[in-house]
């Protein structure tokens, strides 16, 4: 059963300049139920792919060269057609407040498993709904 608060027909976008990590990912990011799910190996490549297409979410790696996970969020923040798009940085580090500092919506620490992807986007998804404007 599908958890009420989480879209898996949004389009997901994996970024990571190991081929296998966005092999891997992209898996995950199925499993968990999005069908919809496309990557690319750098953030200029990432850039360029969401000014073609508007994702829901994207999964991205923080240390990437040429560009690193904090200069594509703060390039994302400023395209039109994604600003608002959930963004989940996965690093290999262990300090979280470098995904934060940078304008995630949340971070992951590889390695991990299907499960604990889908939670952690079920949480940002989450805090989406919570945050957003309430009609009157």
């Amino acid at each position: 059963m599908k958890p009420s608060n989480m879209d898996l027909t949004v389009p997901v976008l994996v970024i990571d300049d190991s081929r296998t990590m966005t092999t891997i990912i992209s898996k995950l990011a199925r499993d968990v139920g999005f069908a919809n799910v496309d990557h690319v190996n750098d953030g200029v490549s990432a850039l360029e792919r969401l000014r073609e297409k508007k994702f829901g979410l994207v999964l991205s790696d923080w240390d990437m060269r040429p560009m690193n996970g904090t200069e594509l969020i703060q390039q994302i923040r400023k395209e039109p057609l994604n600003s608002s798009t959930l963004v989940i940085m996965i690093t290999a580090k262990g300090d979280a407040d470098l995904s934060w500092l940078s304008g995630a919506d949340g971070y992951l620490s590889k390695p991990f498993k299907a499960h604990e992807l889908r939670d952690k986007i079920e949480e940002v998804m989450s805090q989406k709904v919570e945050d957003a404007p309430q009609s009157e």
